[in-house]
């Protein structure tokens, strides 16, 4: 895949950008190329000094960059477009297909004519960003069958104190009410989630991630997925319980639209805790 990282001068969001994608892609064997340009950017002015030394910080070396500006003759030559703002997108829309173009991180402010330490924020937001791209490119989120058991098997060992057994996960295979979709990390089973519609009521059992691949958005994603199969059902809410102690979750959920609606007592064990009851209606979407 060839990529290129969009900004508007060309000489602080994307070159570092640039360099980041290539750093993560060659440690991570990622088949990607990244390159960047600026939509209005003068070709041949130099990296900004801060954004040198912000990318220096994040392992990158960005000091012989040269800048380059957009043509329109570039749109046959990569696969993914990446821009920092959704007006940079609107500006591509005339030679790009929607499909092709990303918005890197929902956005990353220009951080032109601001100090140091506000080009290093910009330059981890960046890198951020770039994590969450590559989990997109490297993610598949499918329906659970039979091959996927073992998987589920382990993330359930790592991530729960009383975990299912594979029987108990290969049920959910004829179950009539079970929905369960699992996130595949360039081949190998990171994720999960299981659901069960009654009517138009959905409930999550369970959503996981085993530890090496957390951090990449893919939880975030498994419920987006979940989510609009449960509207597809015509489902009125999708609900679930997370431990009280688990703020990470918990602030994930809230993020995404879930309200926390209740407490059980004592229903978790090993340690016994109390759940907090969340659940998002989505004729409030």
């Amino acid at each position: 895949m060839k990529i290129l990282f969009l900004c508007d001068g060309n000489t602080c969001r994307s070159p570092v950008a640039e360099a980041v994608m290539n750093k993560k892609a060659f440690e991570q064997g990622l088949d990607i190329v990244s390159e960047s340009a600026g939509l209005q950017a003068f070709s041949g002015d130099e990296a900004n000094e801060y954004s040198v030394k912000a990318a220096g910080r994040l392992g990158v070396d960005i000091s012989g960059h040269r800048s380059r500006k957009f043509s329109p003759y570039m749109a046959e030559e990569y696969n993914l477009f990446v821009v920092m703002t959704s007006e940079q997108k609107k500006s591509l829309r005339e030679f790009i297909t929607e499909e092709q173009i990303h918005i890197l991180s929902d956005g990353i402010a220009d951080p032109y004519g601001e100090n140091e330490e506000a080009y290093c924020e910009c330059a981890e937001k960046i890198s951020e960003g770039i994590d969450r791209l590559i989990t997109e490119l490297s993610l598949k989120i499918s329906p659970m069958v039979h091959s996927h058991i073992d998987g589920v098997a382990l993330i359930e060992k790592e991530c729960f104190s009383t975990p299912w057994t594979k029987d108990g996960i290969e049920s959910e295979l004829s179950n009539e009410n079970a929905r369960f979709f699992v996130a595949e990390y360039m081949g190998e089973t990171a994720g999960y989630l299981g659901m069960h519609i009654v009517l138009d009521e959905c409930y999550i059992a369970n959503v996981a991630v085993r530890e090496k691949f957390r951090r990449k958005g893919i939880a975030d994603k498994l419920l987006s997925v979940g989510e609009e199969k449960a509207k597809e059902e015509s489902c009125a809410f999708i609900s679930l319980e997370v431990r009280v102690s688990n703020e990470k979750a918990i602030a994930l959920y809230k993020k995404r639209g879930y309200n926390e609606v209740g407490i059980r007592k004592n229903f978790y064990s090993d340690p016994t805790e109390n759940a907090l009851i969340m659940t998002k209606n989505f004729s409030e979407d």
